[in-house]
């Protein structure tokens, strides 16, 4: 039987209500969810951060522009049946000499063509019970791939190549599968149709505050308040690329290396600012709007 308790997160990730929810439903049922949003807004983390806090084992499929179902699901590896087939003939040839001696094919046989299938993540994990399994930014991939996974997720199994086995589980034993995009492209209707949909909108400050003490929690109130005055001030000057929690919360990871006194001036000189504006454009728009004027926004922040 699948794990179908109701996750609410752990130390290191902060999984809100309505998340959770739309997780415990997406395992319930034994439908993958699908998450969209910002990147860098815990997507993710969320299947990484369970399966590690509930112990379970994670699959995880990277997907990219040259990303098909072979590769997710099983592939055949004709050149290794080939290679065993040609052994098989020489140590034949042998035999008929009198020879002893054969050469290895490691203990395959090819009349059993299973030996040849190479599982991808999605077969391990729909052969594994209580295993999670990562679809990581689907909206890379082209068109035809989540077209492609239809039939899978709708039947809830995998025939592998040539050998014809199936894969298959039950409802109540699917794994716990996450899907998620950046929203680079709009997926099929019908991919979003077979799936538990959430968007996960970028954290307020209050929730960002939570989610910085849950890794940073020695960091003093005061660093964080300024930090977190200059980090949402960044994404409000319309920046093309806004700066998102995973950069926040490695921007802090090398401010608390200096004191609190320390951090804060470092902080609003923006040093290190690398971690957060990630072109030159932007770069040339903070320097205009914050770094021409780092008295005013000195006095802004420290009134903050």
């Amino acid at each position: 039987m699948a794990e179908t308790s109701f996750w609410t997160g752990s130390t290191k990730y902060l999984c809100n209500k309505d998340l959770a929810q739309a997780f415990h439903m997406s395992r319930t049922l034994g439908m993958p969810l699908l998450i969209e949003g910002e990147p860098g807004t815990g997507k993710t983390e969320l299947p990484i951060q369970y399966s590690e806090a509930l112990g379970l084992e994670l699959f995880v499929y990277p997907v990219g522009s040259k990303s098909n179902v072979e590769q997710f699901v099983a592939r055949f590896d004709h050149v290794k049946y080939l290679r065993d087939s040609q052994i098989e003939i020489l140590n034949a040839q042998r035999s008929e000499k009198g020879l002893d001696t054969k050469l290895s094919t490691g203990g395959r046989d090819t009349e059993k063509l299973e030996n040849y299938v190479m599982k991808g993540p999605a077969a391990k994990a729909f052969s594994t019970p209580n295993s999670v399994l990562l679809i990581d930014e689907i909206d890379k991939a082209p068109r035809e791939f989540p077209n492609d996974l239809l039939y899978a997720l709708s039947h809830r199994k995998f025939i592998m190549p040539e050998s014809g086995e199936v894969v298959e589980v039950s409802e109540e034993n699917m794994p716990a599968i996450v899907i998620t995009s950046n929203r680079e492209q709009e997926l099929p209707t019908a991919f979003k149709g077979r799936c538990i949909y959430h968007y996960i909108h970028f954290p307020e400050a209050s929730t960002m505050r939570e989610i910085i003490a849950k890794h940073h929690p020695k960091v003093e109130d005061e660093v964080v308040n300024v930090a977190l005055d200059i980090f949402y001030h960044l994404r409000n000057i319309g920046l093309e690329r806004a700066p998102t929690t995973r950069e926040m919360l490695n921007w802090l990871k090398y401010i608390k290396s200096f004191s609190s006194k320390e951090a804060i001036e470092k902080i609003q000189k923006l040093e290190g600012i690398g971690v957060l504006v990630k072109t030159q454009t932007d770069l040339e728009k903070v320097q205009k709007k914050i770094l021409s004027n780092p008295k005013d926004f000195k006095k802004r922040s420290t009134n903050n």
